[in-house]
């Protein structure tokens, strides 16, 4: 971050409740380009909420939402034309081919057709995705499906990314150069929103960590600030002393002596 810089994201003051269950409270938070932001916090703590509101899938909320420096409410949507995302759970066109597909969605981004086949073929063909380009997406595996949902969400350049479990379904190899590939983009300026439950991956991927429970900001900081504050030396032992979670053991113990429950000796 840059003396001065504008931030790419702002959220001041944001607030968001369903029915009588308030999910965020009073969220304050600025992003900056170059930065991966890993996103973690507990189900239900209000993460997937915070990206849809900033995605513009989510309205009602109280705060203000920047996004390039204007307000999401405006309704100016052309800012939607610079980010990308892949979320947890995605429905997908899998009657299409990925040809189709992610030609389709280079459209919906603005590129010419001409265009965004090529990019899709090149970027398939550099994920080892080249011999299914013209296979049904329906014959896919979910780690198959999920690297054409990282091509769809890349394929129009965007300044911002944002990953909901993005890993999901990768192979070893795979997961090396979406990391990789992650790195570079910010590197070059992106700014990457990942939300994860893999915390190792968090803690390694991500130049600042954001920790969310119950709607609230619990911790704000890089990897090795947050270590300062705190004696655990990994990201799932702070996350679980942040968010009061300590009974994992005695829970995990308690449900192998279920499943063994009356196994003879």
């Amino acid at each position: 971050m840059n003396l001065g810089e504008e931030p790419v994201i702002e959220i001041s003051g944001l607030w968001m409740n369903y029915s009588d269950r308030m999910v965020l409270r009073g969220i304050d938070l600025a992003v900056y380009r170059g930065q991966i932001i890993g996103y973690i916090g507990p189900n239900g703590a209000g993460k997937s909420t915070t990206v849809k509101i900033m995605l513009g899938l989510v309205e009602g909320y109280n705060g203000t939402v920047r996004i390039f420096g204007k307000d999401i409410k405006s309704g100016d949507a052309t800012y939607k034309g610079r980010i990308g995302y892949v979320p947890e759970v995605a429905e997908m066109y899998d009657s299409l081919t990925a040809r189709e597909y992610l030609t389709f969605i280079g459209e919906l981004y603005g590129l010419p057709h001409e265009a965004a086949e090529a990019k899709a073929r090149r970027l398939m063909a550099l994920l080892d995705m080249e011999r299914v380009y013209d296979k049904r997406i329906a014959s896919y595996s979910k780690g198959m499906k999920q690297k054409v949902l990282l091509v769809s969400s890349m394929l129009h350049d965007p300044d911002i990314l944002f990953l909901d479990e993005p890993l999901s379904g990768l192979d070893a190899n795979s997961v090396m150069v979406v990391k990789e590939i992650l790195a570079t983009l910010a590197a070059k300026g992106k700014t990457i929103f990942y939300s994860s439950h893999i915390m190792d991956v968090v803690e390694k991927i991500s130049s600042r960590i954001i920790l969310l429970d119950g709607g609230e900001l619990m911790a704000d900081g890089t990897f090795a600030e947050l270590q300062e504050r705190s004696t655990e030396g990994t990201l799932e032992s702070i996350f679980n002393r942040l968010t009061g979670f300590d009974q994992y053991r005695d829970i995990a113990g308690e449900f192998v002596a279920a499943v063994m429950d009356g196994e003879a000796g």
